[in-house]
């Protein structure tokens, strides 16, 4: 009969205000996070450290996303000292209704990606600048669990400036597939990884 009652009390101060309060949700739902910090999670061996930071607004199913890297911090794949820095801004736009994880769902974004880095050209060695600017449409996939985040996205879009002769710019890539060559046509594919807070 002790162990009943203590349960039932420990039950009541659980529950019973939400009970009492009319309050419908359920006392297990998960916080609702609005802001995430992110890794993305490619970006060391492919020669930078990208962080972002990424906002839900308030009352809409969108969100802004700020992105930063250093180009030079990580695994120089093409061995050419490449030093600098990219940023990037997307406005998502969430397909789905989820009003439980603001962050959470299919969504589609726009965004523009500004790379500016030096590295060693591989015909001379030279240093030389590589200035290139891209206009993307991106389509991807958010998951939360609790804290945890994953984003996972693919797009392309147009792009202008000095291209690298590499083509790749540290959060975008130029055409040069099926021995075809493309400095306009931009592509842009990832996995950032994060927390919610």
């Amino acid at each position: 009969m002790r162990r009943t009652i203590i349960l039932l009390t420990t039950i009541f101060l659980l529950f019973g205000n939400n009970v009492f309060a009319g309050n419908n949700e359920s006392p297990f739902q998960e916080k609702d996070y609005r802001n995430s910090l992110k890794i993305t999670f490619l970006s060391w061996i492919s020669g930078s450290t990208k962080i972002s930071y990424e906002r839900a607004f308030s009352n809409i199913r969108q969100s802004g996303e700020f992105c930063t890297s250093l180009i030079g911090a990580g695994h120089d794949k093409y061995d050419n000292d490449p030093r600098g820095f990219t940023m990037r801004y997307g406005h998502k736009f969430f397909l789905n209704e989820n009003t439980n994880k603001s962050l959470m769902g299919f969504y589609l974004r726009p965004e523009v990606v500004y790379s500016n880095y030096h590295y060693n050209r591989q015909s001379d060695g030279l240093r030389t600048l590589s200035n290139e600017t891209a206009l993307l449409g991106t389509i991807g996939y958010q998951y939360v669990h609790k804290r945890l985040l994953a984003d996972f996205w693919v797009g392309g879009g147009f792009a202008f400036g000095t291209p690298a002769e590499t083509f790749y710019h540290h959060g975008f890539e130029l055409w040069h597939f099926f021995n075809t060559v493309n400095t306009n046509i931009a592509l842009s594919f990832s996995i950032r990884v994060g927390i919610c807070f």
